[in-house]
């Protein structure tokens, strides 16, 4: 039987089948029950944050966070163009128009010295998003946003854990997005947070978060608000999740460091970033297929797919997205060179020592 490794999976070996049946033996499975607060408190915590306002998605997370602070029609909100198409259609939910700044070849991420030249009159927030689990440059960011009178909403979809100078992300602007999808580092299968220290935000959030229903006045609403309520089921698995995600954590870094170790001296292959002031939490473990490797990086992609191992290239930049083909020009050529470049390993929390080097041995022998 072929040897199969699939780019992620979650490792649910804990407290997760517990938690479920207690919420089915309670009848509590929509988003009332307890698991809720309690993921949403502990989860906040872990971040360092005050509040969290859990929801179905990671994308509503942002979405959520845009419209708690008021970001509408005509406003500009700066984001990477190296990023998931999330990052974007959040900022266009609202009306608003996003704005891209290019990567930075050294992190991959958004470019701190090229933010301040996009901003304008209309600009209302910056939008940095940790890739592939490593940290921004965020005391930049935040010093910007500072001088500019800007909200800095983090999209740390990809980096439950990682850490800046010693803080874990999410709580470093004034609000943290994550998603909780089957291939993230926690998972809920599908769902989200939003995490921050303003209570204000928080409470606006949460009434956004459920049609804008709020119990002093029962089906009379103020506002137009959405329907991105987590389940109770989900919030139980986040909660059974959180309880190991520092093991969680651990196995994604420590098979980053086998590949890195085994990957190290080969021709043509650029290992994944990690700057000393960070804790990479190598949600994917990602490299750049370079011009004087064996293969192209797609040529690398099926020999390995004809070998069992799943992977996946790097994101599409946004100006390079059909959907927004009128909505933004120029050119990004470090997003586009990270776009050509990239792809991504198998990374999963079951992955073992010797699928690791399953991988590499099939890389290096192509």
């Amino acid at each position: 039987m072929k040897k199969f490794i699939p780019i992620a999976e979650p490792l649910l070996n804990g407290n997760e089948l517990k938690y479920v049946q207690d919420c089915i033996k309670t009848g509590w499975i929509s988003s009332r029950g307890k698991y809720v607060e309690e993921f949403e408190k502990k989860f906040s915590k872990y971040c360092g944050c005050r509040s969290g306002v859990a929801v179905n998605s990671g994308t509503t997370a942002l979405h959520l966070a845009l419209a708690s602070l008021g970001i509408k029609k005509g406003d500009e909100v700066i984001i990477p163009s190296f990023t998931m198409i999330s990052t974007a259609g959040a900022v266009v939910y609202t009306g608003a128009r996003p704005v891209l700044v290019d990567a930075e070849s050294k992190t991959w991420n958004i470019n701190p010295d090229k933010i301040e030249e996009k901003i304008t009159r209309n600009t209302k927030a910056i939008v940095p998003v940790h890739i592939y689990g490593h940290p921004c440059e965020m005391d930049k960011i935040v010093d910007i946003a500072k001088d500019h009178d800007l909200y800095v909403i983090e999209d740390a979809a990809e980096s439950h854990g990682a850490e800046y100078r010693g803080r874990k992300t999410g709580g470093l602007g004034d609000i943290g997005c994550f998603s909780f999808y089957g291939n993230k580092i926690l998972t809920t299968g599908e769902g989200g947070m939003l995490v921050t220290n303003n209570e204000e935000v928080a409470e606006t959030a949460k009434l956004l978060r459920d049609m804008d229903f709020d119990k002093r006045r029962p089906y009379k609403y103020i506002k137009i608000g959405f329907s991105y309520r987590m389940s109770n089921v989900q919030a139980a698995i986040g909660l059974a999740q959180l309880e190991r995600v520092d093991k969680l954590v651990k196995i994604r870094i420590k098979n980053a460091k086998i590949y890195n170790s085994l990957l190290s001296d080969v021709k043509g292959i650029t290992l994944p970033p990690e700057m000393d002031y960070v804790k990479n939490v190598y949600w994917m473990y990602s490299i750049l297929i370079e011009k004087d490797f064996k293969v192209t990086r797609d040529e690398l992609a099926k020999i390995l797919g004809a070998k069992g191992i799943m992977t996946r290239r790097f994101f599409f930049p946004m100006h390079k997205q059909p959907i927004f083909s009128r909505m933004f020009s120029g050119r990004y050529p470090v997003s586009e060179e990270l776009s050509k470049k990239g792809i991504n390993l198998p990374s999963a929390a079951t992955l073992k020592a010797d699928d690791v080097k399953y991988v590499v041995n099939s890389v290096v022998s192509c």
